[in-house]
């Protein structure tokens, strides 16, 4: 059930970074870049996964995003949730119950057996579906999803993370492009002021974390291995 009342965009960002970093799913190192599935250095790194291992903190994020869902698409948009395999199925488990609909997830690609399907569960012709992830950094994996979801015969204009980068420009351009819309909780810049506010991490890693947020594609120029 939603309750009536819940806090503003702006302290749900706030609250949202700060279960982030109470739990440790935020790492910040500079001097030892993690390495991005792109392949490129990164001194920030975010594991949303480690939610559902907190049921207080995951319960209240997923009351978050399903009421985020609400107000910014509407109360009676969707008919189906979707979760992308595999870290976006938890949580769309969670919302689907939470606005009462039906949940099915999309795989990543066919299984190559059996019906060789990529949409598990009930979706057909005229189900609003809304995708339902962990997290996007540039959007890009989102797009096949919605297209796995499209060919049903179900319509996909939005899609809700707990988490968006929010430093690539491009991100939210090609989204449109594609006929999506983006609901998210929190970005990079929300968690940066709370790790500021909490002096979670040194000074000097906070302010590499900074230099990269304000240009990524120049920090990872100029930090990629040779």
């Amino acid at each position: 059930m939603i309750a009536a009342a819940f806090p503003p965009k702006q302290e749900i960002a706030r609250l949202t970074a700060r279960m982030l970093l109470e739990i440790e799913a935020v790492h910040f190192n500079a001097a030892v870049p993690f390495t991005l599935a792109s392949g490129l250095p990164s001194p920030t790194y975010i594991d949303c996964r480690k939610l559902i291992s907190f049921p207080r903190i995951r319960s209240v994020l997923m009351d978050f995003l399903a009421v985020t869902v609400l107000r910014e698409a509407g109360f009676e948009a969707f008919s189906n949730i979707a979760g992308g395999e595999t870290a976006g199925i938890p949580f769309a488990a969670l919302v689907a119950e939470r606005l009462a609909l039906p949940m099915t997830y999309v795989r990543k690609k066919p299984k190559g057996y059996g019906r060789n399907a990529r949409i598990e569960g009930v979706m057909g012709e005229g189900d609003r579906v809304l995708l339902v992830e962990d997290l996007t950094t540039d959007g890009g994996s989102k797009l096949s999803f919605v297209d796995a979801i499209r060919e049903t015969g179900a319509t996909c204009g939005h899609t809700a993370v707990i988490f968006y980068y929010g430093i690539f420009p491009e991100t939210l351009p090609n989204l449109a492009a594609h006929g999506l819309a983006l609901h998210h909780l929190c970005t990079w810049w929300d968690v940066l002021a709370e790790a500021r506010e909490q002096a979670a991490f040194d000074a000097a890693t906070l302010d590499e974390v900074e230099a990269f947020l304000t240009n990524p594609r120049l920090w990872q120029d100029t930090h990629r291995k040779t």
